[in-house]
């Protein structure tokens, strides 16, 4: 097994095999660790990659204080809880929303009926999304992603996540526009 100072400061100067080293050596123990807080696999895995892909981009300014290992299990530690919470804001949110938008029980059919239409139109239209742009809105609007950390987490250009998402709210928003149309 390889001195962690020694492969971090191959790392540091952009030894390519050095890091690939890290990456086999630690990725699967990572990804497990994080799934155990996280639950799930996915996500995990989506954790770990970003850590590394950190690790790479910042190795010149880094500087680890203590071995890389609590170094690596600190970071996805630290991006996992935060992970964790942000989804528990989402949840509290879209709980409240779906609570305000929903027709009550005092709601008549008509009501109630329009709002099933409504939902199934923005379903309908979501569905019918390219898969990055559906993705790309997904981050922003419902996982509440801004547009700078959606971009370096699919690496595109913060111009492209702006694009995708003009494109997807206009398609959105004709679609709701054709529906109010077609009932009023």
């Amino acid at each position: 097994m390889p001195d962690d100072s020694l492969l971090f400061e191959k790392i540091k100067d952009g030894d390519i095999k050095a890091f690939e080293t890290l990456f086999r050596l630690y990725h699967a123990p990572l990804c497990l660790y994080v799934s155990g807080i996280t639950g799930r696999r996915e996500v995990a895995e989506d954790i770990v990659q970003d850590v590394f892909y950190l690790i790479w981009k910042m190795r010149a300014a880094m500087r680890i204080r203590r071995s890389l290992k609590s170094y690596l299990y600190g970071a996805v530690r630290n991006r996992a809880y935060r992970y964790l919470a942000h989804e528990q804001v989402c949840r509290q949110y879209e709980s409240s929303v779906r609570h305000e938008a929903e027709p009550t029980e005092s709601s008549g059919p008509h009501e109630q009926m329009e709002y099933a239409e409504l939902e199934a139109v923005v379903e309908r239209t979501l569905a019918g999304l390219p898969a990055r742009r559906l993705r790309i809105f997904r981050m922003h609007r419902m996982e509440g992603r801004k547009y700078g950390e959606i971009a370096e987490k699919l690496v595109i250009s913060i111009k492209t996540v702006e694009a995708e998402m003009t494109k997807a709210s206009r398609q959105l928003k004709h679609e709701i526009e054709k529906y109010y149309r077609r009932i009023l």
